[in-house]
């Protein structure tokens, strides 16, 4: 699964062949999650500290996790995304 982006120790990837809905997983320190591409936490387990902070970054790149998404669906490479600063 591609990594479309890291920061403060947190892993996110986004899968070539993903099924709906839109979605990212977020990894960090041995808890995973998954995540919608409006920063909520659909599935797995985050830290509250990191879960916040996956969302906030997921507000401030959404058209990029939806530009992402798109590429992903039509199997095309992904591009990565800034982390947050």
């Amino acid at each position: 699964m591609p990594t479309i982006s890291m920061f403060l120790g947190i892993v996110i990837r986004m899968n070539w062949l993903e099924h709906n809905p839109p979605h990212f997983h977020a990894e960090y320190q041995g808890h995973r999650a998954v995540f919608d591409l409006d920063g909520n936490l659909t599935h797995g387990e985050m830290p509250v500290k990191q879960s916040k902070l996956i969302s906030a970054w997921a507000v401030l790149h959404a058209d990029e996790l939806r530009a992402n998404w798109e590429l992903s669906s039509r199997r095309e490479e992904l591009y990565r995304i800034d982390p947050l600063r």
